[in-house]
């Protein structure tokens, strides 16, 4: 496997289990390990499916379909996991968990985008 493809499977995980870190800890829910597994496996379950969907191993950092795909799986794939897991939901974390994981697992490829256009074109 490409560095470039474990590399942003690593980033995007890593936004998800930010995600939940953060959440827990704003909710008070404890900081263990198992705590975050718990509340995060839907969420990187979905991560992966999304990933799957959209073959993100051909351009990894792209914003579409990769982006999109992590977003997408992690959230809507990652909600509907955790509603069929028993794990509680409500339509203000849904907003939260699109807005979050938007901002995130588009932002590094963002990011991402920019430096390298600004590496290549130069000051």
């Amino acid at each position: 496997m490409r560095p470039s493809v474990v590399l942003a499977l690593l980033a995007d995980a890593c936004c998800v289990v930010a995600f939940v870190a953060i959440g827990r800890h704003t909710h008070h829910d404890g900081d263990s390990a198992a705590g975050l597994w718990y509340t995060a496996w839907p969420f990187l379950a979905g991560l992966v499916i999304g990933l799957a969907v959209v073959r993100y191993w051909r351009h990894p950092a792209a914003i579409r379909p990769a982006g999109l795909g992590a977003w997408l799986g992690a959230a809507a794939a990652g909600m509907a996991i955790r509603v069929a897991a028993g794990q509680g939901t409500a339509v203000p974390f849904i907003a939260v968990t699109l807005g979050f994981l938007g901002l995130f697992l588009l932002g590094w490829r963002l990011a991402a985008l920019v430096f390298s256009h600004m590496r290549h074109t130069g000051p």
